[in-house]
């Protein structure tokens, strides 16, 4: 199989064999040339405004500043993520619309290297719990992340009303975010990712099982 044809078969088999130094999921190198290019983006606008805004939407998303940052580039720290939770790539497509809705909902809230660290561990927690049927507690995020426990569960919280409680991400919305990393993906180099787990027609068949059960319990009663 060449470089430039990664099947979904074959990113669902190298995921989830398990070799001492498993391949890193492509979405992984795509999502952090996404948070990079963002953050270059808004390092170039803040250093072209005369002040800084201050307003009660950026109080809100401050929690998500650290007071070091870790000295640990974007890429390295998401193959850390995935080395110790072997999360699933759905899970980081997930987790990119929940950053995206949060920079939608919050338009002064802006990615920096303050803030992307603890902004990642978090929604990628979040999302993992949505996506997979089996998660890590909260305190191993935490120790994979560089948080202590306490922290952890605050950030999550915090995340959760900053979202509204809005998790829930639909086929066609999934399906569209595929969509956007799959062509950042051919600008760099002509690879495919993910639908590596089938993720959204696995909400199709769930969607469609709850129908039915819907429809049973009506029947029965």
């Amino acid at each position: 199989m060449s470089n430039n044809n990664i099947s979904p078969r074959k990113l669902r088999s190298d995921l989830y064999s398990y070799r001492d130094e498993p391949d890193m999921p492509l979405v992984v190198s795509v999502l952090a040339a996404l948070i990079e290019r963002h953050m270059s983006r808004n390092e170039r606008v803040s250093r072209n405004c005369t002040r800084a805004i201050s307003s009660k939407d950026t109080r809100r998303t401050r929690v998500f500043d650290a007071h070091e940052a870790p000295d640990l580039t974007i890429q390295s720290f998401l193959e850390r993520i995935f080395r110790y939770t072997k999360a699933g790539p759905s899970v980081y497509v997930v987790a990119y619309v929940y950053i995206d809705r949060l920079c939608q909902n919050y338009p002064s809230f802006k990615i920096s290297p303050s803030n992307v660290h603890r902004l990642l561990i978090t929604t990628i927690m979040v999302s993992s719990k949505y996506v997979e049927d089996m998660n890590y507690r909260n305190s191993y995020f935490a120790r994979v992340g560089g948080l202590t426990t306490q922290e952890m569960n605050k950030l999550e919280v915090d995340f959760l009303f900053l979202m509204g409680f809005k998790l829930h991400v639909n086929v066609s919305v999934f399906e569209s975010y595929c969509c956007h990393l799959e062509r950042e993906v051919s600008i760099g180099g002509g690879y495919h990712i993910e639908k590596a787990l089938r993720c959204a027609e696995e909400i199709k068949v769930r969607q469609c099982v709850d129908k039915r059960y819907g429809q049973i319990a009506r029947i029965t009663l």
